[in-house]
């Protein structure tokens, strides 16, 4: 049996598709915090069982009878650690054979604030002794769907970024690794991304679907935190934005690797694929 995590997510649900496509239904299993969420999946045959990070109680019953485990990392910054100390925990008493992890780029020195918890996550399955996989996922292209957006209606989007190379890819990418790594019980670590762009290739390739010039404004982190507020995004997540920015201009979100097309076995979603789907 394998258990995905996190399941109703954006990644969650490619991941269970992709599964779906490889594997019986009955062999699969959707954790999620409120099963109604995967409501219209109900008749496809997998199992959707609730379990909720912040409620370890929950967590070993949910992982009952499984085998293979993938945990999709969660977004509640500041308490990811104590989820993790808990569903590993969890697992443990499970008896789960194996676990693989969605982490980020080059988790071990990564600088980005969001790389800490990632580096924690990591650590603690490593210490289980247990078979695993790292998925160090570079940054999902659709991150950029508000700056897509907002440079095809305006011409133009800001960033902190600078020239800074992004190896990004579109997220069904990654699940597709996720679930060939999964469901082949492969280990080892993955640094996953694609060919690198820049915010000025993104620009210009947000340009050439939009048809009209647009430009990218590029401002310092503290600007670039300011602006989100500005706009609404709360302190904490624009403060996260800022910092990702920071450090993607020192080349953090790029890497030379191409396990990602390996492991999926053709080439990556081409950047201009993303904004026309952005774009609709």
């Amino acid at each position: 049996m394998i258990t995905v995590t996190g399941a109703s997510g954006q990644l969650g649900r490619l991941v269970l598709a992709e599964l779906l496509a490889r594997l019986p239904a009955d062999q699969i299993t959707a954790m999620v915090r409120d099963p109604a969420k995967l409501s219209d999946l109900a008749g496809t045959g997998l199992r959707i069982v609730q379990g909720d990070y912040n409620a370890p109680e929950t967590l070993a019953p949910a992982l009952a009878g499984t085998d293979r485990l993938l945990i999709i990392s969660g977004n509640e910054f500041g308490r990811r650690v104590e989820q993790y100390q808990a569903l590993v925990a969890a697992a443990r008493a499970a008896d789960v054979g194996y676990i693989a992890y969605t982490s980020i780029l080059r988790a071990s020195e990564n600088p980005m604030y969001l790389a800490q918890d990632h580096r924690a996550a990591e650590g603690l399955i490593a210490a289980t002794g247990l078979p695993h996989a790292f998925l160090r996922n570079g940054w999902y292209s659709e991150n950029y769907a508000g700056s897509i957006a907002q440079g095809a209606g305006t011409g133009g989007f800001i960033g902190a970024s600078g020239a800074g190379r992004i190896a990004g890819a579109a997220r069904a990418d990654y699940a597709a690794a996720a679930a060939k790594v999964i469901a082949e019980g492969l280990t080892g670590t993955y640094e996953l991304g694609g060919p690198a762009y820049t915010m000025e290739d993104l620009a210009a390739t947000i340009g050439a679907v939009a048809g009209r010039a647009v430009s990218y404004q590029n401002l310092t982190p503290e600007e670039f935190t300011a602006a989100l507020i500005g706009v609404g995004l709360p302190e904490g997540f624009a403060q996260v934005l800022g910092d990702s920015d920071r450090f993607a201009a020192e080349g953090w979100l790029d890497t030379g690797s191409t396990q990602l097309a390996e492991l999926i076995g053709r080439p990556v979603t081409p950047l201009a694929e993303v904004v026309k789907a952005v774009l609709g």
